[in-house]
Formats: structure tokens, C-alpha cells, sequence
């Protein structure tokens, strides 16, 4: 049943008739501009959402709960150890001189010494901390530094 257009009057309403190409492009640019916020929502939510702050020996040891899991950040002491397939090392803080022992199985990287900078996920389990597998980072020092500092590997 064909019924006529509030639009135009004289004409019956035909729905395979084209839509406005003015209506058209701004359906379309809407539609973009959705899109595009959306994408943009997401990649916001996703950025903020994924960053953990890394947590210092210092702050660590005074506050760390048993249940829960650290970033922990800082220098390899001297005296790092391996007692079988454990890797067990002191890290310290980067300026200060808090440092906590951690107990770590898993992949150890080839810049892994003392004076290195590491990045460890870690739990509390007694005085110890114990490293997740494989969470273990090594940060290279920076050769744009000012201070004179080792890069040999």
C-alpha cells in the first residue's frame, strides 16, 4: 500500500527512492564522529587502564601486604646469588638506601648485574619477596645519560 509523503504531497512515498544526498553526507559524518570518539574512548581506557606504577623498596618495605602483588623498581645490589634455579638478589632504591631481597625463578635477561636497573612483579611472603615467573626486567643504562656510567654489555 503506497501512502503519500508529508514531504511532498503530490508524490506517493517509494522506499527504494534515494535519500537526500544532504541528508546522506551528514548521516554519514555523524556516524564517523561516533565512531571515531568511541575509538578514541577506547584507546584512552586501554592506555590509563594497563599502567601500573612501579613501587619503590622503601615504600615497599614499609607497607607491602601479603596478598597482593608489586611492581617493584630499583638497582641490583652486589652479591646476587643463584641457589639452584632460584636467583636470589637485594634490590635498593635508585637514590636512598632501602632495599628488599627477592627470591626469582624464570627467565633471567643477559644484562641482568649489579648497578643494573630491574623491574620485578612481586609477592610478600615473610620477610622475603617472591618474583613471578618471567616478570623480570633489566633496563639498559641510558648512553645519553650525563653521569659517567658502564655501557659495556
Amino acid at each position: 500500500m503506497l501512502t503519500r509523503s508529508l514531504e511532498r504531497p503530490e508524490r506517493p512515498w517509494d522506499s527504494r527512492r534515494a535519500v537526500d544526498p544532504t541528508r546522506k553526507r551528514r548521516l554519514r559524518l555523524l556516524v564517523a564522529l561516533g565512531t571515531a570518539v568511541l575509538l578514541a574512548g577506547a584507546l584512552v581506557y586501554t592506555s590509563l587502564g594497563a599502567a601500573s606504577d612501579a613501587t619503590t623498596p622503601s615504600r615497599l618495605a614499609a607497607s607491602a601486604s601479603p596478598d597482593r602483588s608489586y611492581r617493584l623498581t630499583g638497582r641490583v645490589m652486589p652479591g646476587y646469588r643463584r641457589a639452584g634455579d632460584e636467583l636470589v638478589f637485594l634490590v635498593r632504591d635508585r637514590v636512598g638506601s632501602a632495599s628488599v631481597p627477592v627470591r626469582y625463578v624464570g627467565v633471567v635477561p643477559d644484562p641482568f648485574r649489579a648497578g643494573r636497573e630491574v623491574i620485578v612483579t612481586v609477592r610478600k611472603r615473610g620477610p622475603v619477596f617472591i618474583g613471578e615467573k618471567d616478570s623480570l626486567v633489566t633496563k639498559c643504562p641510558s648512553k645519553f645519560s650525563s653521569r659517567g656510567t658502564d655501557h659495556s654489555s
